[in-house]
């Protein structure tokens, strides 16, 4: 065997195990609290020693930032999305990505991440501040991102930060607090888009274009 073929195999080894230290911790988590998981446990659930645990993967908190970041992922931007050239695009955009973001964060494994955080708010503050800053900044800075290309295009006006604020409240408004609470299910497809563009009209209803802007399509 080659040595590219040797380094090709063991970069796939060392990440299927990294794969199942994180699949082992996110279990522990969920089932004894972040506080009282500790690494031993991890290591055993995993099938790992400890040394290797902390060489692939790292301390504890790492492991619970790279479980947050791993579902984080599923809220960025595609490649290939479409340049917002008039209002219905900017409304196309908004629905599209705010079923994405109910249905990607409706999810129970999520839902048990926030009920985790909220759990351990005191005893273990870390939780909350891994999934506000890497869990909840990625569906934050796309929606800036659809809001700052909005204002560019003359779609909008206002501050980015301010529109991706509102949207995000028009489209959640209580499920996710009903949802932690366990009085609400997660949504079904046909709800979630119902859900989205309806937020979705409701935000261009509240936003008109602009004066002076192109009046385009929607």
């Amino acid at each position: 065997m080659s040595k590219k073929s040797e380094t090709r195999q063991k970069d796939g080894n060392e990440s299927a195990v990294r794969e199942r230290i994180l699949e082992a911790a996110f279990t522990a988590f969920m089932k004894n609290g972040y506080a009282m998981t500790s690494t031993l446990e991890i290591a055993t659930r995993a099938r790992v020693s400890k040394r290797e645990l902390y060489a692939l993967v790292g301390n504890k908190q790492e492991m619970l930032a790279a479980c947050i970041r791993q579902r984080a992922k599923r809220l960025e931007v595609p490649a290939e999305m479409p340049g917002l050239s008039d209002r219905q695009t900017l409304g196309e955009a908004l629905s599209s990505f705010g079923a994405r973001l109910v249905r990607e964060i409706s999810h129970p494994n999520v839902i048990a991440v926030f009920r985790l955080a909220i759990a351990e708010a005191v005893q273990a503050p870390e939780v909350a501040h891994a999934l506000n800053s890497i869990g909840r900044e990625a569906s934050r800075a796309v929606l800036r991102k659809i809001m700052s290309e909005a204002l560019s295009a003359g779609l909008l006006s206002g501050r980015p930060t301010e529109l991706a604020e509102q949207f995000a409240g028009l489209l959640w408004r209580d499920l996710m607090v009903s949802m932690l609470l366990g009085v609400a299910e997660p949504p079904t497809p046909h709800e979630t888009a119902k859900r989205a563009g309806d937020a979705a009209a409701a935000f261009l209803q509240l936003h008109p274009l602009p004066d002076g802007g192109l009046a385009r399509k929607g």
